[in-house]
């Protein structure tokens, strides 16, 4: 009886343990051993490589394709175990998996629900070849949980897998912040990429944003712009998971989402003539669904009798090529309560003279959002509305960067290159021209505390944004 008793002790402690992993939305953390089959590494490939403190620079969205690179943010497929076995990521092909897994709990580093996880000397590597050879990968890369250091190496096959060559210099994993390292492959031949876990034992990495980079991604060819990555200059706030700073993305912009004031910190896009047609303003506000559950997700009928118009941050002029393109910028998280006469004011007037600089042929990088709180409506000054949840902001910024079309953007800016930034009050009766509201991007850095243009080397960097813009015309 006393046996029985003790297994019966045994089997309802981890019957707890279950049910308290699953109700605190943990994935239960299988470390049961099995056989580990290691790549075969028979050389090594030397490359530039590069380290940021940070997401560092995007190309594309999540929407390219083998042909032109892509981003795999593991959000579409489910592996709970570290056992080997192959895993089909719909948004770039079947990856081998091998002591690692997709982790979804809070201890996780990831931008979105779901990020890689390695343990031991684990890997994730691509079961399909880049048949036209890759230009630049990036990996972004963190610490799980607590968890120590550990090292990692990117590898490379040309024999669709059966041998391996690291590629690059060892990296190692010091930080709880997914940082980046870009490695300038310049590859030609036909190859497939993957990471390896080298050093740091039972210590766990997180993966997430595996970038491959082709000669056709981003920035477009010759004086042809193409749809750049909406984030290719930094993220301001480093957006993560956390309710206030929470990071999203679509196709057609990047944001920062505060829960607290049911608006976002600040969004950012890349405006060129590929985004602009002719579909017509769908006027379709809607929630945004994809918010987790706990957050608070503004409805298109909380603005209703507030005295302020729901204001686009991402205009919907400036994504009208096709129908849903400009109905993805009604989404709420997209939104912020808005004076008209701030809205239909200087703040169109300026949407509308950066689509102008894309008519004379060249391509904006814009960051936006609010600051403060209060605001005065045509029903008075108001600091919160819809009972309190959703926050009145004292102004509306944004900052903009203007290259004429071409491809590798970051390396163009220059001293030269033009930076505009402006801050208006979210208030009635202010002047229509937007000029009169112009201020250095150093100002607006200092107001919201965020790091604009962080990519951009230092030198140049603290010149442009040190400026105000005081062109008078084109």
């Amino acid at each position: 009886m006393k046996f029985f008793n003790l297994n019966l002790a045994y089997c309802l402690t981890t019957l707890l343990l279950l049910i308290t992993s699953c109700e605190s939305n943990e994935e239960f953390d299988d470390e049961s051993v099995e056989e580990f089959i290691p790549l075969i590494i028979n050389s090594e490939i030397r490359v530039q490589t590069n380290y940021y403190d940070n997401q560092g620079p995007y190309e594309h969205s999540f929407l390219g394709k083998r042909a032109s690179g892509f981003i795999e943010g593991y959000e579409s497929a489910t592996k709970f175990t570290y056992f080997t076995t192959n895993v089909d990521l719909s948004s770039s092909g079947v990856w081998r998996f091998s002591d690692a897994k997709i982790g979804t709990n809070s201890r996780d580093r990831k931008f979105g629900s779901k990020a890689a996880r390695l343990r031991g000397e684990g890997y994730i590597v691509m079961n399909f070849d880049m048949d036209n050879g890759v230009k630049t990968i990036r990996v972004r890369h963190a610490k799980y949980g607590s968890d120590g250091n550990s090292s990692w190496r990117l590898v490379a096959s040309y024999d669709s897998g059966a041998t391996w060559s690291f590629v690059g210099e060892p990296v190692n994993t010091t930080s709880t912040t997914l940082n980046t390292v870009s490695f300038e492959v310049n590859e030609t031949r036909s190859v497939r990429y993957g990471v390896s876990k080298t050093s740091g034992g039972s210590n766990r990495i997180n993966f997430d944003n595996f970038e491959i980079v082709t000669d056709t991604t981003g920035g477009g060819d010759g004086g042809n712009s193409g749809r750049d990555s909406n984030l290719t200059f930094g993220n301001p706030s480093n957006a993560n998971t956390s309710p206030d700073n929470y990071f999203v993305m679509r196709p057609e912009y990047t944001l920062s989402y505060n829960s607290s004031n049911g608006t976002p910190n600040w969004v950012s896009w890349h405006l060129n003539a590929t985004w602009i047609g002719e579909e017509s303003r769908c006027n379709c506000f809607m929630q945004d669904t994809s918010l987790p559950d706990s957050f608070f997700s503004p409805t298109e009928n909380d603005y209703s009798g507030s005295g302020f118009q729901r204001g686009h941050i991402c205009p919907s002029a400036d994504r009208d090529a096709t129908a849903q393109e400009n109905a993805n910028t009604y989404f709420m998280t997209n939104i912020a309560p808005q004076a008209i006469g701030n809205n239909l004011g200087p703040w169109a007037a300026f949407e509308r003279y950066l689509r102008s600089l894309v008519d004379d042929g060249n391509e904006v990088h814009i960051i936006a959002g609010v600051a403060g709180t209060g605001g005065v409506g045509t029903r008075g000054y108001r600091d919160r509305i819809n009972n309190g949840s959703i926050n009145v902001p004292d102004s509306f910024w944004k900052v903009a960067l203007i290259l004429p079309n071409g491809s590798n953007d970051i390396s163009r800016v220059t001293t030269a290159t033009r930076m505009i930034a402006v801050n208006m009050p979210n208030d009635q009766g202010i002047s229509f021209n937007w000029r009169n509201f112009r201020t250095t991007v150093d100002d607006i850095e200092n107001l919201t505390g965020y790091d604009f243009f962080e990519n951009i080397p230092d030198d140049i960097e603290a010149v442009l944004e040190s400026r105000v813009e005081n062109r008078l015309v084109n």
